[in-house]
């Protein structure tokens, strides 16, 4: 059965989703990124769309990433931009840090319906419950680790349903966005290697942490909002504490501290 194609269907907004709650440790897992996918519509002419997203696909290097949604039926209208609803939360998950080259939305084989004046009718979805709608990205978003992304599809109601001559209503998506960054990171080395510090990356009263990885020395703090840290190394094997004041950073930038030497 032929796919139907989005025209251009994503917004990723890289989010904090690591809250600066409390002083805890947060092992960077390099090479992988969390995902979260949420769902926004542009408005139509109807009193209600229910849609049952079955899953959300993300292809990176050749490979599909299945996210499942474990939401049920809602009703797409309910969220828009601007409102106090501004989206919905409908998969969440983790694959590899890389390039994102595809997204397909795939819906249930029942459940989706439209209601109009009052009337609910069936709402029939094409291929939807096999390979899905194929969103055609117009660039490529680039997942770094360390980094949770927000997957934001924008659904256009009044262009998304179409209603045929027997006054039954087809689903065929139109899903616009852009790609935003709203979060970074703080990377960097300690050495020695035997100094294995806990590092805290502190704002006011507020903590997260890490820890380094024990062979290159490497760590990696993701999910950061704008603002200035202060970067505090607390050692083992006899080393001294050490902090960094006021290290900047800037919404979707890497802040390399580069090689962070330990002294006894």
């Amino acid at each position: 059965m032929e796919s139907k194609f989005l025209y251009l269907g994503t917004m990723l907004v890289v989010t904090a989703l690591t809250l600066l709650t409390g002083c805890k440790n947060d092992m960077d897992s390099s090479g992988t990124t969390k995902v979260e996918i949420r769902m926004t519509d542009a408005p139509g002419n109807f009193d209600a769309i229910n849609l049952s997203v079955k899953e959300i696909v993300l292809h990176s290097d050749g490979k599909p990433y299945v996210f499942a949604v474990e939401r049920g039926i809602f009703d797409i209208l309910d969220f828009r931009i601007g409102t106090s609803n501004p989206d919905i939360l409908v998969a969440t998950g983790e694959m590899p840090s890389g390039e994102i080259t595809e997204v397909r939305l795939v819906l249930d084989d029942s459940g989706n319906s439209i209601v109009v004046d009052g009337i609910e009718s069936e709402l029939k979805t094409p291929s939807a419950g096999s390979s899905g709608w194929k969103v055609k990205l117009r660039e490529n978003p680039e997942l770094v680790p360390g980094v949770t992304y927000s997957l934001l599809l924008d659904f256009d109601a009044a262009k998304s349903i179409v209603q045929t001559g027997n006054g039954k209503y087809l689903l065929k998506p139109v899903v616009r966005g852009v790609t935003l960054a709203t979060s970074g990171l703080i990377s960097g080395i300690t050495a020695p290697l035997d100094s294995y510090p806990e590092i805290l990356v502190i704002a006011g009263t507020d903590t997260v942490g890490t820890i380094p990885d024990a062979v290159t020395g490497k760590f990696t703090v993701g999910g950061l909002p704008a603002g200035r840290y202060d970067v505090k190394f607390v050692p083992v094997g006899g080393y001294r504490d050490s902090t960094i004041i006021g290290v900047d950073v800037t919404i979707g930038q890497n802040r390399d501290l580069g090689v962070v030497t330990l002294r006894k």
